[in-house]
């Protein structure tokens, strides 16, 4: 298993793991996974070991948008809508 980076270190990272993301944004994992799975959430696959790696600064933006949108009332396939996400 390797060794978790500091928060300052992934606060200045272009790419940032599942895991780290829930730490910068206080967002539970099962939550983040599903809006993965659902496409809301983009990331790149590395191919060396298959982790999913997640742009920071536009998934930070991406999820505080869904936030927004799921207090707001919105369901899933409205949020996929306004997001421009083809419903799955």
């Amino acid at each position: 298993m390797s060794r978790q980076r500091s928060l300052e270190v992934i606060r200045q990272a272009e790419f940032v793991t599942i895991g780290e993301l829930v730490r910068l944004t206080g967002v539970r994992y099962s939550t983040l996974k599903f809006y993965t799975e659902e496409g809301l959430l983009p990331f790149e696959q590395a191919e060396e070991n298959l982790t999913r790696r997640y742009r920071r600064q536009t998934s930070l933006q991406r999820i505080q948008k869904i936030r927004a949108l799921r207090e707001a009332g919105r369901s899933i396939p409205e949020i996929k809508a306004l997001l421009g996400e083809k419903p799955g």
